[in-house]
């Protein structure tokens, strides 16, 4: 049931990550064979000015093996994940860098260290997970969120991830998102206490009036199909159109992303926001394309 399609770059990704050529990027623990081949496929396409951090005897040895030669560039020399992740954190807060990129080291380390309140990376907001889902190079965009940072998170969470999430798909583009709540039911029942939440996350909404359409509980067919909409007679912005997923745990946001990749051949680019800089964050089985797709969305976020 694995699909065998090869998962391209969404064009809109780059073309608009192109509007800000060689952004400053920090790449953490940089000697990793995956992030240094989407590194040089970005530098190649003027998007960033990388800047290497970690074993420098081995960021040369992975930059030989690319035929990149990367002697004009900055390399801070650090040899364990703590202190790498520490520099990262440092060239952020001195605005030296406008995106942070995990290499080859464990996220809890990278994250513990960018939360730390010396480096002021985070400004009044709660950092959230987006995942920048799209089939085809001309494809429109299906956010999903949070699927990757947030496990089980609290109403007041929700609130910051749903507000990060539209103010990344107005960067792409998108004027008005349509936010669909996901639950397992279109309407609120006290059995399913998410589907509760999501209809207190739609008057939260309109209470604070968003710049969005959002709309919950709605299972996901209802959610993403037109036809599936009409048929249960649901009439609403929403309904069958909807462009952001904004689901109750991790488990359905990681669920869901990853049947798309492997079932559908979708490119997920995923990165996470809320602080000063985003943070690309990807997972040791992404393929380059979602690597390459995941640093032009954090260019993107970071402007």
């Amino acid at each position: 049931m694995l699909t065998s399609k090869n998962i391209v770059v969404p064009k809109n990704l780059i073309n608009l990550a192109k509007k800000t050529s060689l952004i400053p990027v920090g790449l953490v623990c940089a000697h990793h064979e995956s992030t240094m081949i989407s590194a040089k496929q970005a530098f190649e396409l003027s998007l960033i000015e990388p800047i290497f951090i970690g074993n420098k005897q081995l960021i040369m040895e992975e930059a030989n093996k690319l035929n990149w030669g990367i002697d004009s560039f900055q390399i801070f020399e650090e040899n364990n994940d703590q202190d790498a992740a520490i520099m990262g954190a440092k060239l952020a807060c001195e605005n030296k860098i406008k995106v942070l990129i995990k290499g080859n080291l464990h996220t809890d380390i990278l994250m513990r260290v960018y939360l730390k309140k010396e480096y002021s990376l985070i400004e009044g907001k709660r950092l959230s997970h987006i995942w920048h889902m799209t089939l085809i190079q001309d494809d429109k965009p299906l956010f999903i969120t949070d699927g990757a940072l947030n496990v089980a998170p609290r109403l007041d969470v929700k609130m910051h991830i749903l507000k990060n999430v539209i103010e990344f798909a107005k960067k792409v583009g998108i004027a008005k998102p349509r936010v669909a709540i996901l639950s397992g039911t279109e309407d609120p029942i006290e059995s399913m206490p998410s589907s509760i939440e999501a209809k207190e996350i739609m008057d939260k909404s309109k209470k604070e009036n968003i710049d969005a359409y959002v709309h919950g509980p709605l299972a996901f067919d209802n959610a993403i199909s037109p036809k599936a909409a009409q048929i249960k007679k649901i009439k609403n912005e929403v309904a069958g159109k909807a462009d952001i997923l904004l689901v109750p745990n991790l488990e359905t946001g990681n669920s869901l992303s990853k049947i798309m990749v492997y079932f559908l051949g979708a490119c997920a680019a995923g990165i996470i926001v809320g602080g000063k800089v985003p943070i690309v964050v990807t997972s040791r089985a992404d393929c380059t394309a979602s690597r390459l797709a995941s640093i032009a969305a954090a260019i993107i976020a970071a402007q």
